[in-house]
């Protein structure tokens, strides 16, 4: 990815719910929920548990092309619904999967029936993305209409190919409630007024239950080490007090990618945290961070067709690292990568 697009955070919104009747999902798409789509090159599969080998219900997919990439390049991260597994980080998984443009081209079947695409192009220029015209994805290249539905219209035939896969499974696989995701750019944030107002009620109510003043935080974007402020948090947590503080222009986020930038911890991560990312298990490079899942994403985690009060999931933030090369060996198989997870201190703030 460029060093222009490494600059920019982008934040990703629940964007209404994906109805399989008037909608249909590809590997262009990017939501929450439902089965993955996966690229036609690659063999389909449902990953395990590898605390309680259960399979995995498949929490969110993103198409993440890096600029200047000749390929096609998703994420897709599964979680175990098992509430023994609630939290740990050996129960999530995720899995990045790529393409050659042209091999994918070249053996496209003929197209379906196209449906609305107007959620999975998340823009409608790429003036909007703070990118050069041509980027697409969380920070790649936008491609033009006509390209992006003659790339849908597989889409029919690939997912009835992945019914028959997941029929074929013995064992259910957890399906959650589809919604597509849309995206903005950090920066566009602070002239939205309503975000504003609901951030400010967010605050005022952290600063009655915690004792802390969160507008006297040292923003600290400038690096160098933090510092906080002398009055902390009653449970003296400074870099949860230091999350708030980030996402209050737009707490409903669920999710925030920057390849190769700077994570948001909710609680002080370990200090080794340069071991726990461990080197890529395909190629034995380093791994960069990429993207990360937020707490209001948990409230839209439940079951397909089941009516629960409860979501089906609880975490506070986790976290994605990926290959620095972005490895790729075109045998078929998705690329496993690393998942951190990090409970949240204070769930129901974000209920």
């Amino acid at each position: 990815m460029a060093s222009r697009a490494q600059e920019l955070t982008l934040v990703g919104l629940c964007d209404g719910e994906l109805d399989s009747k008037r909608h249909r999902s590809s590997y262009l798409t990017n939501k929450v929920g439902g089965p993955p789509d996966w690229m036609p090159a690659i063999s389909r599969r449902s990953p395990r548990c590898r605390h309680c080998g259960a399979p995995l219900a498949h929490v969110v997919q993103v198409y993440c092309p890096l600029e200047a990439s000749p390929c096609h390049r998703n994420l897709n991260l599964f979680a175990c619904p098992g509430a023994e597994c609630s939290g740990r980080a050996d129960c999530w998984r995720v899995l990045r999967s790529q393409c050659l443009e042209e091999a994918e081209t070249s053996s496209r079947p003929a197209p379906a029936q196209e449906a609305p695409l107007s959620a999975s192009d998340w823009c409608d220029t790429a003036d909007d993305w703070g990118v050069e015209e041509e980027g697409d994805g969380w920070g790649g290249g936008v491609k033009k209409d006509r390209q992006v539905q003659e790339e849908a219209g597989e889409m029919a035939v690939s997912s009835r190919l992945q019914d028959l896969h997941l029929g074929d499974s013995q064992e259910e696989v957890p399906v959650l409630r589809p919604f597509f995701i849309s995206v903005v750019e950090e920066s566009d944030l602070c002239g939205e007024e309503d975000d504003l107002w609901h951030a400010q009620q967010l605050l005022r109510e952290y600063e009655r239950r915690e004792g802390v003043a969160l507008g006297e935080l040292e923003d600290n974007e400038g690096g160098g080490e933090e510092k906080y402020e002398k009055t902390r948090a009653r449970h003296g947590d400074a870099v949860f007090s230091r999350f708030m503080k980030k996402i209050s222009l737009c707490p409903q986020q669920v999710l925030r990618y920057c390849r190769g930038g700077k994570p948001l911890f909710i609680s002080e991560p370990p200090s080794n945290m340069a071991q726990v990312v461990s080197a890529c298990g395909s190629c034995g490079g380093s791994r960069t961070f990429e993207l990360q899942l937020m707490p209001a994403l948990v409230s839209l985690l439940r079951r397909k067709d089941v009516s629960s009060a409860e979501a089906e999931l609880e975490f506070g933030t986790v976290l994605v690292y990926t290959c620095t090369n972005s490895c790729w060996a075109a045998a078929g198989s998705a690329v496993e990568e690393l998942c951190f997870v990090q409970t949240d201190p204070d769930q129901q703030l974000f209920q």
